[in-house]
């Protein structure tokens, strides 16, 4: 697998799932509880998200398929949500959002609804792994992209866990200025997902 493509997905899949953003939410859903009961919920999420994500990894093009959307109008689309996802970043819409995902729920166990779904494996994420998952050419490459996926639920388990320390080092400030920055480098991966959508139509030449 190109290295250039592996790294591009590893930033496509941490800007969409956003770690950070997650860790002050995920502290609000498990408020006064022990650090055993973070662990569990927090490994119980991300298995949940890793079963959800790989199952359109591997469905998804066949689904749009047998509905009759091409792979480049699904790379166009999805193209244009994570620019939308990456506006709401830049303009703290999608963090008052998840926290509007996350007040509704009133379960002592949100490993399920919200955190697994749809905060962590939600529409941006799986629009993700079609489109990343639609650019490789076989297999390997698509479980090279699940390896990349597991790389980032690795990296929310570990925020997960360390949540109090990571909320105190950073503070309020520290995640609003990661979350634009991230929301700037997202859209400009979804523009280049919208060209090469455009490319593959023969839109560009």
């Amino acid at each position: 697998m190109d290295p250039a493509f592996l790294i591009s997905a590893f930033a496509t899949l941490f800007v969409v799932i956003d770690p950070i953003g997650l860790t002050p939410l995920f502290i609000a859903l498990t408020p006064g509880a022990s650090e055993a009961h973070r662990r569990a919920v927090a490994f119980r999420a991300c298995l949940i998200a890793l079963l959800v994500l790989t199952l359109f990894t591997f469905l998804g093009e066949a689904v749009l398929g047998f509905i009759g959307i091409s792979m480049p109008a699904f790379r166009i689309s999805g193209g244009i949500l994570l620019f939308l996802t990456a506006l709401d970043m830049l303009f703290e819409r999608r963090t008052q959002r998840r926290k509007g995902t996350a007040d509704e729920d009133s379960s002592p166990d949100p490993s399920v609804f919200p955190i697994a779904i749809p905060l962590i494996a939600g529409p941006g994420a799986i629009a993700s792994m079609i489109l990343l998952a639609g650019q490789t050419s076989d297999l390997v490459g698509t479980f090279a992209v699940l390896g990349v996926l597991l790389v980032v639920l690795g990296c929310v388990i570990l925020l997960f866990l360390a949540a109090g320390i990571v909320e105190r080092a950073l503070g309020k400030t520290g995640i609003v200025v990661i979350t634009r920055l991230l929301g700037m480098l997202l859209a400009a991966l979804s523009v280049q997902f919208v060209i090469d959508g455009l490319r593959d139509v023969g839109a560009l030449g």
